[in-house]
């Protein structure tokens, strides 16, 4: 049985940009990426914290160092700049090895970047 669990997790980052008029997706730092194990055009989770939106979207690779964060196309509507969000990534296991799975857990600054 194939069941599906937490993967990765970037927990409360800022909102540094939102981009109405862009395909679609959210632009991560690439450094954040790293951390947190997460790949270009991996499908994600967005929640948002000031307002309680969710939705779905996938990565696009930002700028290493940057700590930017950026909500494109329409779900720029979800988020205004400064607006803190946890960012999810899930992926499906086998029952039994999920139970010993560890997924990837990041906690970045105030400004987005790791702590060293």
């Amino acid at each position: 049985m194939q069941i599906e669990i937490l993967k990765s997790k970037i927990h409360r980052v800022r909102i540094t940009q939102a981009e109405l008029h862009y395909v679609g997706s959210i632009t991560i730092d690439e450094d954040l990426m790293k951390a947190a194990n997460l790949i270009e055009n991996e499908k994600v989770q967005i929640v948002n914290i000031n307002n309680g939106e969710r939705l779905e979207t996938y990565v696009i690779k930002g700028k290493a160092g940057s700590g930017e964060i950026c909500l494109n196309g329409p779900a720029a509507r979800k988020a205004q700049v400064g607006d803190i969000v946890i960012i999810i990534s899930y992926c499906h296991m086998d029952f039994e090895e999920a139970k010993t799975f560890k997924p990837t857990l990041i906690f970045p600054t105030d400004n987005n970047k790791l702590i060293s």
